[in-house]
């Protein structure tokens, strides 16, 4: 029986929850206050059809909010007009410059609205874990700094299994490479299946924590595998979803899938196209920081959070949200990190 737990890090400006299965983090679930709330998965607005694209498939929906519009896939059986008013709820969040996947749920009324909000991060939580109480505090924020820094790498080395783990997702597909790292006296044909196993549950667990989708292709350790064994392996690592398509094992020891995009990738939420944090990611991850000082040191009468001009002024107006102790100060001598001192 697996241990379950998780964190809800409700840091001003952002919210994050978090979901550990055997001490490993599992899903990394993330909404800020700057979200569009029509972009959310779950949510259900009222839209007008503003364009039908006949090659795509598909209609693009004004949903009252800020461009990219939504898509809408469309069946053969559906008929779309322009200007038509629909009712729809997100089923994937905007990624790629692109704005969120629709699902059609029937005639609409009104100007474009959100009718529904997405579900929240709390509501989230207790649908992944039933009946488990999240932790909050300075625990969850921790474990929210823990979750971004193994989302936002690129792969592990999981020495007790034997396996070092890449993940990397290209424009075209989700590389993974599995390698054996065998202990000495070790590195036979069942250690390799069962490196194999282990790798596609670690791959998985990856690829839910980075919120990715798509096609992907996974390099096995070795050739001339048991297919039925690999196949059951990769659906036991990730799951039932009727969404997820397995192909077979190549005689190249790569075995492909196709998983649904859902989320918007963490890396673009909290980077930007330089691969940077962006100004309000680092506004946001310093007054995680703020609080999570203030919370380890109550004796204090105020601590202050020095960070760059660039990013002073957000942090100011989301720090004043943790009360009378906690203070901001533009440093222009710090160009990079954030220090907090006394005082």
């Amino acid at each position: 029986m697996s241990e379950l737990e998780t964190f809800l890090d409700e840091t001003p400006g952002e919210v994050r929850g978090m979901v550990v299965r055997n001490g490993r983090f599992e899903h990394l679930i993330l909404q800020r206050e700057s979200d569009v709330a029509q972009h959310r998965l779950g949510a259900r607005a009222a839209g007008r059809v503003a364009a039908v694209d006949s090659g795509l498939k598909g209609a693009f929906v004004d949903l009252g909010a800020r461009e990219p519009f939504g898509f809408l896939p469309l069946r053969k059986s559906d008929r779309i007009a322009l200007g038509e008013k629909v009712e729809v709820e997100v089923s994937a969040e905007p990624r790629e410059h692109k704005g969120p996947t629709l699902r059609l749920i029937g005639a609409g009324e009104g100007e474009p609205r959100l009718l529904r909000p997405a579900p929240t991060v709390a509501e989230t939580l207790a649908r992944l874990a039933p009946g488990v109480e999240p932790r909050t505090g300075a625990a969850a924020m921790r474990a929210s700094l823990e979750a971004e820094e193994e989302a936002l790498a690129p792969g592990a080395l999981f020495a007790h299994l034997g396996v070092r783990l890449a993940v990397e997702r290209t424009r075209a597909l989700v590389a993974v490479d599995i390698d054996h790292a065998p202990a000495p006296g070790r590195g036979g044909p069942r250690d390799r299946g069962r490196a194999n196993r282990d790798g596609l549950m670690q791959a998985a667990r990856l690829i839910r924590l980075k919120g990715w989708g798509g096609l992907v292709a996974v390099d096995l350790v070795g050739t001339g595998h048991d297919g039925a064994a690999m196949l059951a392996a990769a659906k036991a690592a990730f799951g039932s979803d009727p969404e997820i398509a397995f192909g077979p094992v190549n005689r190249f020891g790569v075995l492909m899938l196709s998983l649904p995009w859902r989320m918007r990738p963490i890396e673009e939420r909290l980077l930007g196209p330089d691969g940077r944090p962006t100004p309000e990611t680092r506004a946001i991850d310093a007054v995680r920081r703020l609080g999570l000082a203030l919370a380890g040191n109550t004796a204090a009468p105020h601590l202050t959070l020095r960070c760059p001009a660039a990013i002073a002024a957000v942090a100011e107006t989301l720090a004043a949200r943790l009360g009378p102790r906690a203070r901001v100060k533009a440093d222009p001598a710090l160009s990079g990190g954030v220090e907090i001192d006394e005082g």
